[in-house]
């Protein structure tokens, strides 16, 4: 760990980072997922879509930075490599041949669900560390994500 401005014991911030890094790698994982079905969707929602993908994986890439940042100001290294996030991401394999709209919506719609799901664990780790600031940063990824994957939810509904 590095000289870090923070209040924490470097045992706290050392637990918080590697919750942050495990974060950052669903984050990045997510965001890859994210642009594929960008990328790929074909059929009749494609036009809205489309653009609304670029908008979670905008929002997400913004995330992914203040998370790798926080790690790093707690004192640790931010690990985000192609390689480290496919050993590491909690994220199921995206099936890349998916072309089709409403297929991508229930495809990332789960997809959201594990990045939410190993949110809330590391939000409450934080928060039993003492770590307030983690926590505000995990509280505003959930909120925007919830968001996101309600929107896609709400797509898949009758």
């Amino acid at each position: 760990m590095y000289r870090s401005p923070s209040h924490l014991s470097e045992e706290t911030r050392q637990s918080v980072a590697e919750a942050l890094n495990a974060r950052l790698a669903d984050g990045l994982d997510l965001f890859s997922q994210i642009k594929v079905a960008h990328w790929n969707i074909k059929g009749p929602q494609f036009s809205s879509l489309h653009p609304l993908f670029e908008t979670f994986a905008v929002s997400l890439a913004n995330f992914n930075d203040a998370v790798a940042e926080r790690a790093v100001t707690l004192g640790a290294k931010a690990y985000g490599t192609a390689r480290h996030v496919a050993k590491t991401s909690r994220l199921a394999e995206y099936p890349q041949e998916t072309t089709r709209d409403m297929e991508h919506v229930r495809l990332l719609a789960d997809r959201i669900d594990v990045y939410l799901e190993g949110l809330r664990q590391s939000r409450s780790a934080a928060e039993k560390l003492g770590d307030t600031d983690s926590v505000d940063l995990f509280t505003g990824v959930i909120t925007e994500f919830e968001k996101n994957g309600w929107f896609l939810r709400a797509s898949l509904s009758e």
